[in-house]
């Protein structure tokens, strides 16, 4: 492990304490992405009081769900699992379709508030903080995020201890530490959401361009991440001159 990655951990591993001490009850909100399993193995291995959970949409690739079991095989816990209302999935499908979401970007985010926004809303009720995996340089959109910051959305301090890491640096951590990760990585998946709205990336892509890839840039969010005045975050595309 790198001396830089060494002093990254410590200081993952002093926030995470300082959640678990000043913000309590807390929650990581794990995506059970790369990310979000590097901060499960620093919680789990320092048996932190961070409760740790993740959303099943009902659309999830099978490799993402087993995930779960991989945690509970390396670690003995078992993350909550928190999945969308299904009256509101069924009157989606019924209205609109399945699929519905490839027509548009708001049928889309309207998918998204059913099985995710309001999933994670019900599962951080009550918590103090809550914790994502997000990092800067995975998107234009989140280039200005800071390690600690204010969901004002939710009335609650949000936490992203790895904004400033590197891809690489999170695949060093994985590997130091044999930590488990959804194999869907192997196959050139760099951001994983639900199957149908997920596909590999190619070299010189962003590293969200996978998710959404059928919408502008600027429209692929989730809705799960909002700026701190409470806001979804737009980002204007960039224009060249003719």
């Amino acid at each position: 492990m790198t001396e830089t990655l060494k002093h990254k951990t410590a200081e993952l591993e002093r926030l995470l304490v300082r959640v678990a001490l000043e913000h309590a009850p807390a929650a990581l909100a794990s995506s059970l992405s790369a990310e979000d399993m590097v901060i499960t193995d620093a919680i789990l291995r320092h048996e932190l009081a961070i409760e740790i959970i993740t959303l099943d949409t009902e659309r999830l690739h099978a490799d993402t769900l087993n995930v779960i079991a991989a945690i509970r095989a390396r670690y003995g816990y078992d993350v909550r699992v928190f999945r969308p209302d299904p009256e509101a999935v069924t009157e989606y499908v019924v209205k609109f379709g399945r699929d519905a979401f490839y027509e548009s970007a708001e049928l889309r985010k309207r998918c998204c508030h059913i099985r995710k926004v309001e999933p994670l809303n019900r599962a951080l009720e009550g918590k103090e903080a809550w914790i994502t995996g997000q990092r800067r340089e995975q998107a234009v959109t989140r280039s200005e995020l800071k390690v600690q910051e204010n969901d004002a959305a939710r009335d609650m301090v949000k936490f992203n201890p790895l904004a400033d890491w590197s891809g690489d640096e999170v695949w060093e951590y994985i590997r130091a530490f044999g930590v488990p990760y959804n194999a869907l990585h192997d196959q050139g998946y760099r951001s994983i959401g639900c199957a149908p709205c997920t596909r590999p990336t190619v070299a010189g892509e962003d590293v969200r361009a996978g998710r959404w890839w059928w919408e502008i840039q600027e429209a692929r969010e989730c809705g799960l991440h909002v700026a701190p005045d409470g806001r979804l975050v737009r980002i204007k595309p960039e224009t060249t001159a003719a």
